[in-house]
């Protein structure tokens, strides 16, 4: 029977490609902690995402309301709120811990502002975190793009556990061990989201972790992907680079799930299951030379049509006193949404895009949805139901754009 949660906690995994997961009968790679989950959890096999990329998708778990439809990529507007706030005046704690580097940068700097708490892990991606090298590391490789942020970071990770996908999950599975049993002895619900950027590029991790799922690679590990269409055919790389950047993406997914297993362990330590909804989700998938309708291999996220490789993501969700099942209904981001408002009794006060996911969790209903949209800003909107997806297309230059928004965007817009 199911059981209202007081608690939630949401772990993000960005560019968790659902045809790599070996709970949804990927072969390639090893996911031993995310199968855990999945074995007391409701798997949804015709998840969707709604607005692309990064920061759009949170916009679409945190504030309810597709992003894409009037602006490419900013914060929290005006007439909107974080689903933080509401949760405050309900009077439940929110915690943030990620390693997310985009969410302390213009066009993403207040997501996190209406968390109780928040903290993050640094060193990731774009994260301006050093000014110079760590000069007693030797062997940094070079990663071909000119000098980088991370390049200044790389060489303070020497060991797996530096790294800040490692480093999130251990803050994580801490928070959980430490201030959540604080929280249930004074009554005080609780959200807490882990926003955790691996398996995000760069597919950078130790040696250990790199040569899992290609251990006959000499030279320096390609763990940063192309964003390109038929990049074979053009030269941009060869077959062999093909596969090795698809092994480090591997290598990468491997080692975030392992330490995802700190974060299981702790809630099995805390008995969180009893009291407890948790939600694995994504922003996205990446294309790791998937082919379009043309032919055409297509590697990060390229202007092409969002394909299901990238558009049909991963989701489970555990929930008190429901049987572990399969749900094939349509479901889409702004549903988790509506779903945490729905737990938490929580008043949204601007339009949103969702409907709770509880119909579907209790199977009370076959289908919360008939459809819904999803697409990149200034590009094709694509309407998705159960059966097709119908793709529709920019018209000529496509020029000029509105872009409705009281806020910076950081995203280039020509």
């Amino acid at each position: 029977m199911s059981i209202k949660p007081k608690n939630v906690v949401v772990i993000l995994l960005d560019s968790l490609n659902k045809h790599d997961l070996s709970a949804f009968e990927g072969k390639q790679f090893n996911t031993p902690n995310i199968d855990r989950l999945a074995q007391r959890s409701i798997t949804f096999t015709n998840h969707h995402t709604g607005s692309l990329p990064c920061i759009p998708a949170r916009h679409d778990i945190l504030v309810g309301a597709w992003d894409f439809l009037w602006k490419p990529w900013g914060s929290i507007e005006l007439w909107e709120e974080s689903i933080t706030a509401a949760l405050r005046r309900k009077g439940v704690v929110t915690q943030l811990i990620t390693d997310h580097p985009h969410l302390f940068e213009v066009g993403g700097e207040n997501f996190h502002t209406d968390f109780t708490a928040w903290e993050y892990e640094r060193g990731h991606e774009s994260d301006p975190w050093k000014t110079r090298p760590d000069q007693s590391w030797i062997g940094a490789p070079s990663f071909g793009r000119g000098h980088t942020h991370y390049d200044n970071s790389r060489g303070y990770f020497n060991g797996a556990e530096d790294f800040p996908g490692p480093r999130t999950m251990r803050a994580a599975a801490k928070w959980i061990r430490d201030a959540s049993p604080q929280h249930r002895a004074k009554d005080e619900r609780f959200m807490l989201f882990v926003d955790e950027f691996d398996p995000h590029e760069p597919f950078d991790t130790p040696k250990e972790w790199a040569m899992k799922y290609d251990d006959t690679w000499e030279g320096p590990h390609l763990v940063w992907p192309p964003y390109a269409v038929d990049a074979i055919a053009q030269g941009i790389i060869n077959k062999r680079e093909a596969h090795q950047i698809h092994s480090q993406y591997g290598s990468k997914l491997s080692m975030i799930d392992h330490y995802l297993g700190q974060v299981l362990d702790a809630l099995d330590e805390t008995n969180a299951w009893d009291d407890t909804a948790v939600v694995l989700c994504t922003d996205h998938g990446h294309y790791l030379g998937d082919s379009d309708v043309h032919g055409r291999d297509l590697w990060g996220k390229p202007s092409v049509p969002v394909y299901k490789e990238l558009g049909n993501i991963p989701m489970m969700i555990y929930w008190p006193g429901v049987t572990p099942h399969v749900c094939n209904a349509l479901t889409t981001s702004t549903d988790i949404h509506a779903t945490i408002a729905e737990v938490f009794d929580a008043e949204v006060k601007h339009r949103t895009h969702g409907t709770s996911l509880q119909p579907l969790i209790d199977a009370s209903s076959e289908r919360i949805r008939d459809w819904l949209l999803t697409g990149v800003w200034g590009r094709e909107v694509q309407l998705v139901t159960e059966e097709w997806r119908y793709s529709r297309g920019p018209t000529g230059a496509n020029a000029p754009l509105s872009l409705w928004s009281n806020r910076w965007s950081t995203m280039p817009i020509a």
